[in-house]
């Protein structure tokens, strides 16, 4: 059995997305009336796309192109800023992705902060996150992030080890690693998280123990460890790298021991948080989001939408020159309906996969049907002690046991409907 089928963050994936026709954001906009939206920007610009990356992401792009994009995103802005002028939207949480956001200059990353206060509002205490990577950490660049009120910063540092690094086609060496983490942690953001991958050629179980044993001297507040996928139009796809889903799933184990051991709170397969203080889950099925700038996804109920999905550098670009020459961004083009069906796997992907788990009454309060019956693959799993059922307060959860938490890319995809499937395997080809 390979653990490691598919990484299943959301639901369904962009490559089950096609074109669509006479569908205006503004039928959907009332969604958005309220509190606790999420705004969501995407800076598809790198320095060099890692070996693995199957983000939207474009390298070699100047100053020039960055600010033409920019103009690009503050139209969207508008546009969309306009169609919430009757409604009283306000939005939670801000959140800065790529690509590597700050690739851009100073200036440029204050004219994001910019216009997403000129044209957005958001309630008090909201939680800004942004991303960065250790080349372009620099003491300027932070100290504007903290002027800024961010309050999370989450770095890609990947490994501690040179040569893994280079496997990866990481541009950073483990010295700029260092040398950048420890520059951040001068600023007292709220939290920073640090990003490592295991299942790298040429690692081993001493070696990745290594790297997170350095990275917890910097003492972060979360840590996310990623299983090395090959995706089908990466860089080391091309090369004819195969990754060892046996040694990966054992340096998984040994991993996760121990950052239990150092005293961390294991949310997800990935996620480890440090007890004390730590973010807490919050239910995310319904959620409302809402995405400026290309390769950015937003989520307003059944409606998901995005630009089509591409990897390699020419398709990247040929998205990024649509949306620059777009007239109106009103006019959603591309994305997915969802069905009752597809909303409900949505809704036990995005919680059974993160603890507490599933909470039945809630599933049952939102649907009108008990969640066993729905998915009767749940009760398989319980019999081989993937998931079991636990009470927190008196909610009842199904919750990833110890060994479901180790193979949630093997169980999640298992929850992805025939269609769905079907939609992804015609984008692989």
């Amino acid at each position: 059995m390979n653990p490691y089928r598919q990484y299943m963050y959301s639901y369904p994936h962009k490559t089950a997305y096609g074109p669509m026709k006479g569908v205006s954001l503004g039928e959907y906009i009332p969604l958005l009336k309220g509190v606790g939206n999420g705004l969501y920007l995407h800076i598809p610009f790198c320095q060099a796309k890692c070996g693995y990356c199957n983000l939207f992401s474009v390298t070699g792009q100047g100053q020039e192109a960055v600010d033409r994009y920019l103009d690009a995103v503050e139209r969207q802005a508008g546009q969309y800023a306009e169609l919430m002028g009757n409604i009283d939207c306000k939005f939670s949480d801000l959140v800065i992705g790529g690509g590597t956001p700050l690739s851009l200059s100073e200036r440029q990353l204050e004219r994001i902060f910019d216009l997403t206060e000129k044209y957005f509002h958001f309630t008090p205490g909201r939680e800004t996150v942004i991303e960065t990577a250790p080349n372009q950490t620099t003491r300027e660049k932070l100290a504007l992030l903290k002027e800024a009120g961010v309050t999370r910063v989450s770095m890609g540092i990947q490994s501690f080890a040179d040569e893994e690094l280079l496997a990866l086609r990481r541009r950073h060496t483990a010295a700029k690693a260092r040398e950048a983490l420890a520059l951040l942690k001068t600023f007292d953001f709220p939290c920073v998280n640090v990003d490592f991958i295991y299942g790298i050629p040429g690692q081993t179980e001493d070696s990745l123990l290594a790297s997170l044993k350095e990275a917890l001297e910097f003492e972060p507040e979360e840590l996310f460890l990623y299983p090395l996928y090959v995706k089908h139009g990466v860089f080391l796809e091309r090369e004819g790298v195969v990754t060892n889903p046996e040694m990966a799933y054992k340096q998984y184990l040994t991993a996760g021991a121990y950052l239990r051991g150092e005293g961390f709170r294991q949310d997800s397969m990935r996620r480890f948080v440090r007890r004390e203080g730590g973010r807490e889950f919050s239910e995310c099925g319904f959620g409302t989001s809402l995405a400026l700038g290309c390769g950015g996804r937003s989520y307003l109920g059944r409606l998901h939408f995005c630009t089509p999905y591409a990897v390699d550098r020419e398709r990247c670009l040929k998205q990024l020159e649509e949306y620059e020459n777009t007239e109106d961004y009103t006019q959603i083009t591309h994305g997915i309906l969802l069905t009752e069906e597809e909303l409900k796997r949505r809704y036990v992907i995005r919680h059974l996969f993160i603890r507490p788990g599933l909470a039945l009454g809630s599933y049952e309060g939102h649907f009108g049907r008990n969640a066993l019956e729905d998915f009767p693959l749940l009760r398989d799993w319980m019999e081989h002690k993937y998931v079991e059922t636990r009470s927190v307060g008196r909610e009842e959860f199904l919750t990833l046991t110890r060994e479901g938490l180790g193979l949630s890319d093997y169980l999640g995809p298992e929850l992805i409907s025939p269609k769905v499937q079907k939609a992804m395997e015609e984008w692989e080809g």
